[in-house]
């Protein structure tokens, strides 16, 4: 199964590098000098469950240079989608699957726009990693694995011929009979990244600190209502389950939104925090954390899209 990683940062990078350790058939799409490095010298992935180092790793700069594949792995920041979409569609064959790894919850619905919906299925990562420097991947946080299925909830041979492909490749995985469900769960987590931000904490302090750890509690709770009013099946104690979760989180540790917004660049915002408020209001439920946090980042959002 040929396998196009498209985008090579902490998820591409850790995902891909893993598959191309076991030797299967991965092209990695990447630019500059993390491309020049992962072409000259491999790709370099350091990581809690043990370091790896892979040479001769197929690169390209354009996703068309990658040519028609069978597996997409779209591993791009959810606001990038629209802006690699049509031209994925120059790789996709009738058969191709393309598996979104975004955070938020509208990654397929936006690849369906312009990528024929039957070559689409949902799809979601837990990992906390980046891009180290030039060519290494660092993965420093939460127990990686992959969580995927149809859309229409549907058994099909192709999720399974996934699975095995990614036992291969050595890491955790799992299909899911409920991919809504799957995504809402770690969208309401995901929520917590601005408050991170706008906080200027990492998760321990957040969590430690009695105010700030009310207002997480509050901004899940906002998001785990909005899911029950759109129908969304999660059990009536996952709040307190995802608070245990992130009180499991290295103490130091912050999430991709939390850091690009700290560094000045375009983030996930929109997609997190801002889809919250958008469907609160939508489907009348209030959302005054999620609002603030949304609020507070947005003027520096819109600045740096404004440098573009």
């Amino acid at each position: 199964m040929k396998t196009a990683i498209i985008g090579t940062g902490g998820v591409g990078g850790y995902f891909g590098g893993k598959m191309a350790k076991a030797g299967l058939d991965v092209t990695f799409l990447a630019r500059g000098a993390h491309a020049a490095a992962m072409r000259t010298k491999g790709i370099t992935v350091k990581s809690l469950d043990g370091d790896f180092h892979v040479e001769n790793v197929k690169v390209k700069e354009t996703i068309s240079e990658i040519g028609p594949s069978d597996l997409i792995m779209v591993c791009v920041k959810a606001w990038q989608i629209k802006e690699v979409r049509d031209e994925l569609k120059t790789i996709v064959h009738e058969n191709t699957v393309v598996l979104p790894l975004q955070n938020g919850i509208l990654a397929f619905d936006e690849l369906a726009e312009t990528i024929p919906s039957k070559n689409v299925i949902s799809g979601l990562c837990r990992i906390i990693s980046k891009i180290e420097g030039p060519g290494v991947i660092n993965h420093f946080g939460v127990s990686p694995i992959i969580i995927f299925g149809e859309k229409d909830k549907s058994d099909t041979p192709r999720l399974h011929a996934i699975k095995e492909l990614f036992d291969t490749a050595g890491f955790k995985s799992q299909v899911s009979p409920d991919m809504d469900a799957e995504l809402w769960k770690k969208f309401i987590a995901i929520c917590v990244s601005g408050l991170i931000a706008v906080t200027n904490t990492t998760y321990g302090q957040l969590r430690e600190i009695p105010e700030t750890r009310q207002m997480m509690i509050d901004l899940l709770n906002e998001i785990y209502t909005l899911s029950q009013k759109m129908n969304i099946n999660i059990e009536s104690d996952f709040v307190d389950k995802t608070v245990s979760f992130i009180d499991s989180f290295p103490y130091d540790s912050t999430s991709s939104l939390t850091r690009d917004v700290w560094e000045k660049k375009p983030s996930e915002i929109f997609y997190q925090n801002g889809t919250t408020v958008k469907l609160g209001e939508k489907y009348g439920v209030d959302t005054p954390v999620n609002r603030f946090v949304f609020n507070c980042i947005l003027p520096g959002e819109l600045r740096v899209r404004g440098r573009e």
